[in-house]
């Protein structure tokens, strides 16, 4: 695995989990917005459960994903943390802390350091070709 694509996985994890998240939200709109129709008819014993009580079910599968995600992304960064620390040049840390670390876009490292974007892309070929990835 090359260094960028090693450093990226924490970013990856964590739109995952804001993707989750926002299927929590929907889930449990959905459950909000569920009505139950009372008629005189017997209810079909062969017809699944009921829809909140899937929706609810749902939510907690996904809370419980999101939480092994969560636990994951922690102990990931804690790990990207020591190969950055790694790095010899502290300006290459500081930015590899900022892409990887806080997912700050180009332009928000490049005003934060001070820097032309432009030169933030040269820092950050260079910052890679330091970051030595561990084997697994």
């Amino acid at each position: 695995m090359k260094a960028k694509e090693y450093l990226s996985q924490a970013y990856r994890l964590d739109k995952r989990i804001n993707s989750k998240l926002d299927q929590i939200a929907s889930l449990s709109e959905l459950a909000t917005k569920c009505t139950s129709t009372l008629t005189g008819l017997p209810r079909n014993p062969n017809r699944g459960g009921s829809t909140v009580a899937d929706a609810i079910g749902n939510v907690i599968d996904l809370q419980v994903e999101i939480n092994n995600d969560i636990d994951r992304l922690v102990d990931l960064k804690r790990e990207l943390v020591k190969v950055i620390k790694a790095v010899d040049n502290t300006e290459h840390q500081l930015l590899l802390e900022l892409r990887y670390l806080c997912f700050k876009t180009w332009e928000q490292i490049a005003v934060e350091m001070g820097y032309d974007v432009r030169h933030i892309y040269r820092l950050h070929q260079q910052a890679l070709s330091d970051v030595t990835v561990p084997a697994n």
